[in-house]
């Protein structure tokens, strides 16, 4: 199961967050969400759990807890929507932005 986790501190590791997460059961990926151009955290990250029924108790006992001073809040993670807007901002079909 996908787990989503907000508001994870800037100084926050992937390895943090295993540890904690593994106190409820087999942790098999941790990512922690950067920006592309600086490389600091955007401040949430995504655990996979293996076991749905370990992952359930994670999110319940860990929603609220205090991680380096910041409450983290723990959910299950929603499926990634796809981005139906192929035109990247153009208002129009010929490909560029009309001036009027």
């Amino acid at each position: 199961m996908n787990i989503y986790v907000g508001n994870v501190d800037f100084k926050a590791t992937e390895n943090q967050l295993s540890d904690l997460f593994a106190e409820y059961g087999e942790v098999t990926s941790v990512k922690i969400i950067s920006d592309k151009l600086t490389g600091r955290s955007k401040g949430y990250a995504f655990v996979e759990m293996a076991n749905d029924g370990e992952a359930k108790a994670a999110v319940e006992a860990l929603n609220g807890y205090l991680l380096n001073s910041r409450e983290i809040s723990v959910s299950v993670a929603r499926p990634r929507e796809e981005n139906k807007n192929f035109s990247r901002g153009r208002d129009d079909n010929r490909g560029y932005n009309r001036r009027y």
